[in-house]
């Protein structure tokens, strides 16, 4: 069986073909750098060897998303099984793993089932891929050390949302030896949206501006969700063959946006993620087809949309606009976009972490 080899660039080839198949290796790479792409990639290459491979995510839409990504890669006879962590570490330990405060797992009890399992089969170790790899705990990647699984890392630690993540030095150190593959460049992103992007950004230095060029980033104040939802249905009707993401701040606001736009435009049929959902149309999303997709800041990581609309950045008004996790939050929001940007506001006044942008870079009205 061959491998098909998605639209790679040339330096993403290269890392790809360069990783060694055994040992630990942790890529980093910013948005836009092409690494939900080439985790699937890594995954087929591995599983290829004969071997089961598992690619992991912490978020089940980025599951969904990588997943498809796997299905256009190789076919079924191919043993790789795409999960989020927490349904692959409860199935590996069985039904009754213990959950801690934290909404991970009881890890003590872990490192002991795993240093008391079978010795590893060196012929067909466990294989891991992990997609976003910052927003699992400096523990998993314990686990993965005690259970001798060969692993490979891709992560962006400017990109941590959640409470129990991970920087780059500790999912280094956690999987013992593991060398650090830099992975350059943005293919998502205008240069537009990457500026203003990275006024947002926590690192030392933020990356490299694209080339390609698109519209200014734009900040609209509508003083209600009604507003909203003719924004949106305004982006529809002029480019329908886009993919929209209305990235918001709370499941409240995703119900009353959505109930919003099935009144308008009934025939619009808007999706909606919640993670709170075991099954059904807010679980299981289509991405590949254009319209709006209705999205909890919390799910946006890895995904990426045509037009991205932030529509309640006043929900941060009480945030210090110098917080790193609000700064990360407006990032990874940022850097969803491939060709247009849009954030709103409502109220009398401009939320204090864009209020500095120059028009320059953010356009008003």
């Amino acid at each position: 069986m061959t491998l098909t080899y998605l639209d790679l660039t040339p330096a993403q080839r290269e890392l790809l073909d360069a990783l060694p198949f055994d040992g630990n290796h942790l890529v980093d790479g910013p948005p836009g750098s092409g690494k939900s792409v080439l985790a699937a990639q890594r995954v087929v290459m591995l599983a290829l060897t004969g071997t089961p491979a598992v690619l992991l995510t912490r978020s089940n839409l980025l599951r969904q998303s990588v997943a498809r990504l796997v299905s256009e890669l190789c076919s079924d006879g191919v043993d790789i099984t795409v999960a989020t962590a927490h349904s692959w570490l409860a199935g590996w330990y069985g039904g009754d793993a213990l959950r801690a405060d934290d909404g991970w797992y009881d890890w003590p009890a872990f490192y002991e089932r795993a240093a008391l399992a079978d010795p590893v089969d060196l012929a067909r170790p466990l294989t891991l891929v992990v997609d976003e790899g910052q927003d699992l705990p400096p523990a998993f990647y314990r686990l993965c050390r005690i259970l001798g699984a060969r692993t490979t890392v891709f992560a962006d630690e400017c990109q941590r949302l959640t409470t129990s993540h991970s920087t780059l030095a500790e999912i280094a150190g956690g999987l013992g030896r593991c060398p650090v593959h830099v992975l350059h460049g943005n293919h998502r992103n205008t240069r537009q949206t990457a500026e203003l992007a990275a006024r947002f950004h926590t690192g030392p230095r933020p990356p490299e501006l694209p080339g390609r060029e698109g519209p200014l980033p734009r900040l609209h104040a509508l003083s209600n969700l009604a507003a909203v939802s003719d924004l949106l249905l305004g982006l529809v009707a002029s480019r329908p063959d886009r993919s929209i993401g209305a990235v918001v701040h709370s499941t409240q606001a995703q119900f009353e946006l959505l109930t919003r736009l099935e009144q308008k435009a009934p025939r619009l049929r808007a999706q909606m993620y919640a993670s709170q959902a075991t099954g059904g149309r807010y679980r299981t999303l289509d991405l590949s087809r254009p319209g709006i997709v209705i999205v909890h800041r919390s799910s946006a990581k890895g995904l990426q949309f045509d037009t991205v609309v932030v529509p309640d950045s006043e929900a941060d008004a009480a945030v210090d606009p110098t917080s790193a996790s609000l700064r990360m939050a407006y990032y990874v929001m940022a850097t969803r976009a491939r060709h247009e940007l849009h954030f709103a506001y409502a109220g009398d006044s401009e939320p204090e972490l864009l209020r500095g942008i120059p028009p320059r870079i953010l356009a008003r009205g």
